[in-house]
């Protein structure tokens, strides 16, 4: 099954936010104010926020967890761009993908490894710890789990609370691709335009 082709819910605009919107962003968000300025030169919304921005109740909290992920969390911002790429292309989000590309760029991932990661090519870019996690993340997406003998490696290689981190960040991802790709959210201005997901859900193993 494929994401939707065309749009089915569109982010509100930023000009039509009243306060409720506003506080979203300034209570669970860091530097949420540069979007806020109403300045020139305030950088653009994201389309995610304006995705959120239709149900503030239930996308607040859902932002304060994703900010601990992304901002307070204990894994190695490699490590986590290399697992949420990876379920961006196992779920075919374009969203997904095209927004953390940069991120991953920025976290030390490079641009070959990136295409190995799109193109499912094993072109020897991954060492054995890579390797390791992206199995993790294909092993959740298949089937929910990880298996013993990955789980053995794992715990080897990260604390208790790495390996927890690791578990909430492929599994809050797979939901919010779900989402994504279920009202058909285009990527951001300004994102990579030749960031995108390679196949989606049929993508093979990194086994």
């Amino acid at each position: 099954m494929t994401p939707a082709a065309a749009p089915r819910m569109r982010p509100l605009p930023i000009a039509e936010w009243a306060e409720e919107e506003c506080e979203l962003l300034r209570g669970n968000m860091a530097r949420a104010d540069r979007y806020l300025t109403g300045a020139a030169d305030a950088p653009p919304v994201p389309s995610i926020l304006g995705l959120f921005a239709r149900h503030p109740r239930l996308s607040g909290p859902w932002l304060a967890f994703s900010g601990t992920l992304l901002d307070g969390g204990t894994l190695d911002p490699r490590d986590r761009e290399l697992l949420i790429l990876r379920v961006g292309h196992r779920t075919g989000c374009r969203y997904q993908w095209a927004q953390h590309v940069g991120m991953a760029r920025a976290a030390g991932l490079e641009p070959a490894q990136i295409a190995a990661l799109r193109d499912d090519a094993d072109t020897g870019a991954w060492s054995e710890r890579d390797r390791d996690i992206l199995l993790a993340a294909d092993q959740l997406v298949d089937g929910h789990t990880i298996d013993d003998a990955l789980w053995e490696r794992l715990a080897a290689r990260f604390d208790e609370r790495r390996l927890l981190e690791l578990l909430f960040v492929v599994g809050s991802y797979v939901c919010l691709a779900m989402v994504l790709n279920s009202v058909g959210l285009e990527p951001s201005n300004g994102s990579d335009p030749d960031a995108r997901p390679a196949t989606g859900p049929s993508g093979t193993s990194a086994q």
